[in-house]
């Protein structure tokens, strides 16, 4: 039996933590996000069931979730941290792409990190996490810390909902140009 701290159950409660979230702003007719699946790939079918009984993920898929606010487009990826340091080896270069082509189609992309030993989400926009993709590109940290971000960022509790993304959204939005 798989263990919570099990690398294939990483994450999971942070997705769920968005789904509920998602399903409030959906209510409020704020929002409309769809979880993106992970594609994979079926090796065995029990035949009497029909249920695939091995299969493995697919290397590329793009984000965890896609859909609009308010007429405007997004897209992001959920992350998970357990520590004050963040690996970009968390982030695949297909999934970079990705954003960087939703952004030059006036869409908005960014991740939701849970730094689940301090209990704290954070949003970070599409050009922070850019900046430090950058940085690590050029022969730089492969990594960043906890106190490298930007404190407005920081996404507070709010009743009925787990995870207020679209406060990080709004902040987002007023700093573009």
């Amino acid at each position: 039996m798989p263990t919570w701290n099990s690398r294939g159950l990483r994450g999971s409660t942070l997705e769920e933590f968005i789904n509920r979230t998602n399903e409030k702003y959906l209510e409020h007719k704020l929002a409309l996000i769809q979880k993106i699946p992970t594609p994979i790939t079926p090796i065995n079918i029990d035949k009497e069931t029909r249920h695939i009984t091995l299969a493995y993920f697919d290397q590329k898929s793009t984000v965890d979730y896609i859909g609009t606010v308010q007429g405007i487009p997004v897209c992001f990826d959920a992350k998970e941290c357990h520590t004050d340091t963040f690996p970009l080896a968390n982030i695949h270069e297909h999934q970079v792409r990705f954003m960087e082509d939703f952004e030059a189609q006036q869409g908005v992309a960014f991740l939701i990190i849970f730094f689940s030993k301090r209990d704290e989400f954070y949003y970070l926009t599409y050009r922070k996490m850019r900046a430090f993709w950058d940085r690590a590109m050029e022969g730089g940290r492969k990594s960043f810390r906890y106190e490298e971000l930007e404190p407005e960022y920081f996404l507070r509790p709010k009743p009925g909902l787990l995870v207020p993304f679209l406060d990080g959204l709004a902040k987002d939005l007023e700093h573009r140009d």
